[in-house]
């Protein structure tokens, strides 16, 4: 089948060489000439050189993107989302299926992605919604490398669909959900705990410390899971302490190395400014803090997170802060 996947960075190229390994027809609309110039006429990934199947297609046209295929897969960093969304929905003339593989919350608005789907697309030209998620490093899965991920929406017939769309026997492993917002809060919200082991690494605290941080990071994202009407069991799921593992120990996590940066000593603004791909855990330390202010909760992690994104700890002072907190029984519920 026909699949137009919405954005051709390091994530949205990885899928496309595992629909084209599935034997569809993709076509990927990005914005940036160089992209599609070295997909179209080299054949290869444009952030990591990789050699890609010749039949990937690619366009600066988002009109064509949109025509080729009912089933839109949205790959784009989560501050633009809304933006490439409103223009969608001029373009659209049929129902589409938008599967959204960006893990983020929206600037000012704190909204999923979900949420910025249903306010901008028509419903008359809405097929349905599914959220792909789960510990995917590109880096590895565009070498084929096994790897897993959760495909969740209201409907479990589009769920199912989206399983079988991207599954094969080789490589990647999809599971189903019903569970939209917790998929979605995990993929997002283990980016904040991501930036915060990384700074534990960059202070040189060892791994004790991350897997104290991982530990207590997952307590945090399932309380805010639970909160917003997700599923504790789906925090911890694939899409939750799964891509915490991931995200939050790999040098391949462009979350995990701002962070890291942060700890060895570089500001907020120059470990941003130093990474080619998106970094969406600041973002999400922003988001987890408002939503902890909003309904009360006890998030130490990502509170005193926010503390020091906000420019009022240093990182030292943020540590000692966590560390002198009142010693308590390890109950979690």
């Amino acid at each position: 089948m026909n699949v137009s996947v919405i954005g051709g960075g390091a994530w949205g190229t990885t899928l496309a060489q595992a629909l084209a390994d599935n034997g569809n027809d993709v076509l990927i609309r990005d914005i940036n000439p160089n992209f599609v110039d070295k997909i179209n006429n080299l054949h290869l990934h444009p952030f990591f050189d990789k050699e890609i199947p010749s039949s990937i297609k690619a366009t600066l046209d988002l009109k064509m993107a949109v025509n080729f295929s009912n089933v839109l897969v949205l790959c784009v960093p989560t501050k633009a989302m809304r933006n490439v969304l409103t223009e969608i929905a001029t373009l659209v003339n049929d129902k589409k299926i938008f599967i959204n593989v960006s893990k983020g919350i929206e600037p000012n608005t704190s909204k999923r992605v979900s949420e910025i789907v249903d306010e901008v697309i028509p419903q008359n030209y809405l097929e349905g919604y599914v959220v792909l998620s789960g510990p995917s490093h590109a880096e590895e899965m565009i070498l084929r490398k096994i790897t897993s991920l959760v495909a969740a929406s209201k409907s479990n017939d589009l769920a199912t669909k989206v399983q079988n769309l991207f599954s094969n026997e080789k490589y990647l492993r999809v599971y189903t959900s019903s569970d939209v917002i917790g998929v979605e809060c995990g993929g997002a919200l283990k980016n904040a705990i991501a930036i915060v082991s990384g700074i534990s690494s960059g202070l040189g605290l060892g791994e004790n410390a991350r897997a104290m941080l991982i530990t207590r990071g997952i307590k945090e994202i399932v309380a805010i899971v639970v909160t917003l009407g997700g599923e504790m069991e789906t925090a911890y799921g694939l899409s939750g302490i799964g891509d915490l593992i991931v995200t939050a120990s790999s040098m391949n996590s462009r979350n995990f190395q701002c962070g890291l940066k942060i700890g060895q000593g570089m500001s907020i603004e120059e470990a941003l400014g130093s990474s080619v791909q998106t970094v969406e855990g600041i973002r999400a330390i922003e988001a987890g803090y408002e939503i902890a202010v909003k309904n009360n909760l006890e998030l130490p992690i990502i509170c005193t997170a926010h503390e020091l994104v906000a420019g009022k700890l240093t990182v030292k002072e943020a540590l000692h802060k966590l560390m002198t907190r009142s010693l308590k029984n390890e109950k979690y519920w």
